[in-house]
């Protein structure tokens, strides 16, 4: 998981050297946001990085990507920690490893998107965080299969918050020349 994330690290750093930016700043965050679904998180997402006043907006988008992938991998590290509790429940075992490994898809694909970005494949890139904003989908699916499981809170808003956020990624790359 850590090698994903130094990944994105390494395709960031990169970027700047290859294309020429736009100075990121609050006017350019905010026109970008205004175009996405989820304005106030885009926003205050955005404004919070510090790589995001050297951005243009293919960067922003990037950016975005990252906090996706940051909460894919946290999410599945979170799934997978509760796989280490003691319990005898072999199907509630059995749904939270499939709710880690589509969360696992999750962050692959976002990694995917960052690169699909890179080369300017926009739509590869679009088809990839949809993707990642659906497999949660069959995560809450599997709670579902079960009738005596309940499909936890904490998991329906770590759910709620990367769909949002690949809401917001869709939202910018729609604004791309492509």
């Amino acid at each position: 998981m850590a090698s994903k994330i130094f990944f994105l690290f390494l395709l960031f750093l990169a970027y700047p050297h290859q294309h020429a930016c736009v100075n990121g700043d609050a006017t350019l965050i905010k026109r970008t946001c205004k175009n996405t679904k989820y304005y106030n998180l885009c926003f205050s997402s955005l404004k919070s990085d510090p790589s995001s006043p050297n951005a243009d907006p293919k960067g922003l988008a990037v950016i975005m990507i990252g906090i996706g992938m940051t909460n894919a991998t946290s999410t599945s590290s979170y799934l997978s920690s509760k796989l280490l509790s003691p319990s005898n429940n072999t199907t509630l075992k059995r749904v939270i490893k499939e709710c880690a490994d589509k969360y696992t898809y999750a962050g692959d694909a976002l990694q995917a998107s960052v690169q699909d970005l890179l080369n300017e494949a926009y739509d590869y890139a679009y088809m990839h965080i949809t993707a990642a904003k659906d497999y949660p989908n069959a995560c809450h699916n599997a709670f579902k299969l079960y009738p005596g499981l309940t499909y936890p809170l904490d998991l329906a808003r770590r759910e709620d918050g990367l769909k949002h956020i690949c809401d917001v990624a869709m939202g910018i790359i729609d604004n791309l020349d492509w």
